[in-house]
């Protein structure tokens, strides 16, 4: 599931890196729902009952920190999507095995 939600987010962010500046609302909405995914996934790892490894969940905040700062960077004009679609990117690698795995277990 999560590495569902993470394609379909980084879809959006691809598109829109690809849209002329001016379409404003497709690049807001974009950074909006990438920036919600990462403060979920930062909020689930900040409650102390998360079972995940400590070391994992802090790089997991710090990840959603910088994704924060990065997308004002985007909205500013002072940074481009790339960094945000690389870093979607790399934890999808994390999650495919999962992603087979449980399709295989599901089949």
């Amino acid at each position: 599931m999560e590495y569902r939600l993470f394609g379909q987010v980084t879809r959006a962010l691809m598109h829109a890196a690809s849209v002329p500046k001016e379409d404003i609302a497709t690049r807001i909405d974009a950074l909006d729902w990438n920036r919600r995914l990462w403060t979920a996934l930062s909020t689930d790892c900040s409650d102390p009952a998360n079972q995940m490894d400590k070391a994992m969940r802090a790089s997991i905040i710090s990840l959603g920190l910088f994704v924060g700062r990065h997308s004002s960077a985007v909205m500013r004009g002072e940074e481009d999507f790339e960094t945000l679609i690389e870093i979607n990117r790399m934890i999808m690698q994390g999650l495919a095995p999962q992603a087979a795995t449980s399709g295989s277990a599901a089949a």
